[in-house]
């Protein structure tokens, strides 16, 4: 009898999970995605998906074009490569593959024809005002972040002008060639006005301060963000660590940002692939640990990109509270580690977390990026729930709700809150 009572009450659980998950919209915390009204910076269709630099990766595990004949094809010929050698020649089993065909499918078409060029019949119908809006009602995504460059050209120009801006899509200020690059980076500043030296006088400092302030007014940035290599340290001597000691640690406690890293990556390990030449490498985050203990009064995001510094960021966010951990990111936003992660997560800091973002840089990944992460989190939740109903703890269903608007970004939204206080 307790066997078909624990039973019933599991089945009950996972339909109000079902419904709870897939209901609560979603503030998607960290994209590559551009404001609607930024123009073409904008990517979505067909072809856009097929030549994400996922799939580019990939296809070139099955073809022997030399790199530099396939980026002198135009998009639609490479986009005809990748489907020809992931879609028709082979299984399209990858996590990427899988995605291009959940987002089709969720979108009414049927990629069982496999008819590219039927496909791209379809696409041709839409203008991009109406998909972007079709693409957020089936990811039921409420807010996009940005990650917004000043450096990028494009960019750049774009907010000069100035434009009217879609307040579902909100901007965070993306500072990597600063912090990387700062010799090149430094010429910019001086190209735009800003009177900095090599070195790190005061004025100089005070003139990127001067940058940071300008561009974080200009594009009403929520918080300021950067990807590091996986040797970041905070040694006295490198230009990185002199930087956001003095001035990008500053800016955020005056303009009450959280200061986001991403850490881990490696890039350019095959600079023939361009983007997707990129790799990783696990991080010394005990980097991490000194900045949350050294600087209190500033908040960290941090998602990481090696499996294995996982368990040490979640040791770490119980051990600070200016530390919120967030999302699987790149080569970790795959279900078999998504679920891992967010298992031990869940298990070590509860739902003071922010379980996924997208990372997406085409609007139609928003689709399948969120109906893979869905599924993943009702399952680990559903597993959770019954281990505390099991202890006698029996959650409500608005304290399963309350949870997952957590989860999905609520946890996200108190921390900036906890950050402009």
């Amino acid at each position: 009898m307790h066997t078909q009572v624990t039973e019933f009450r599991r089945t009950a659980l996972t339909a109000l999970l079902d419904r709870v998950v897939w209901n609560t919209p979603v503030i998607d915390i960290h994209t590559h995605l551009y404001d609607p009204l930024m123009g073409g910076l904008l990517l979505w269709g067909i072809d856009e998906l097929l030549v994400y630099h996922y799939l580019v990766a990939e296809a070139f595990r099955r073809i022997e074009t030399p790199y530099e004949n396939f980026w002198r094809l135009t998009k639609t010929e490479q986009a005809d490569i990748v489907w020809n050698e992931l879609f028709v020649k082979h299984s399209p089993i990858s996590e990427a593959c899988r995605g291009v065909l959940t987002t089709l499918h969720r979108l009414g078409l049927d990629p069982r024809q496999r008819d590219l060029a039927l496909l791209r019949k379809w696409f041709a119908q839409w203008d991009q005002e109406r998909y972007v809006n079709r693409c957020l009602e089936l990811a039921n995504v409420r807010t996009v972040y940005m990650t917004n460059s000043p450096f990028d050209d494009a960019e750049h120009s774009v907010w000069q002008k100035g434009f009217l801006r879609d307040e579902r899509f909100v901007a965070a200020l993306r500072v990597d060639p600063i912090l990387v690059n700062w010799p090149e980076a430094g010429a910019k500043l001086r190209q735009w006005g800003y009177e900095v030296s090599e070195g790190f006088s005061r004025h100089t400092i005070s003139e990127i301060r001067r940058f940071l302030a300008d561009w974080s007014h200009r594009i009403k940035a929520r918080y300021m963000m950067v990807s590091l290599p996986p040797e970041f340290t905070c040694d006295e001597t490198s230009d990185c660590a002199s930087l956001i000691r003095g001035a990008v640690l500053p800016h955020c406690r005056d303009f009450n940002m959280p200061f986001a890293l991403m850490l881990g990556v490696k890039r350019a390990v095959n600079p023939g692939l361009q983007l997707a030449g990129d790799a990783m490498g696990r991080s010394d985050l005990s980097t991490l640990a000194h900045l949350c203990a050294n600087y209190p009064e500033n908040r960290f995001l941090v998602t990481v990109l090696s499996r294995e510094n996982q368990h040490e960021l979640c040791v770490l966010a119980r051990k600070f509270r200016n530390l919120h951990v967030f999302g699987c990111w790149w080569f970790t936003n795959v279900p078999v580690l998504i679920e891992e992660t967010t298992r031990m997560r869940l298990e070590l800091i509860g739902t003071s977390f922010t379980a996924q973002h997208s990372d997406a840089r085409v609007i139609d990944q928003l689709i399948y990026k969120w109906e893979h992460s869905r599924k993943v989190l009702a399952k680990v939740l559903l597993d959770k729930y019954s281990d505390i109903a099991a202890a006698g703890w029996e959650p409500t269903a608005a304290e399963v709700e309350r949870d997952v608007k957590q989860l999905l970004g609520g946890a996200f939204e108190e921390f900036l809150k906890t950050a402009t206080e």
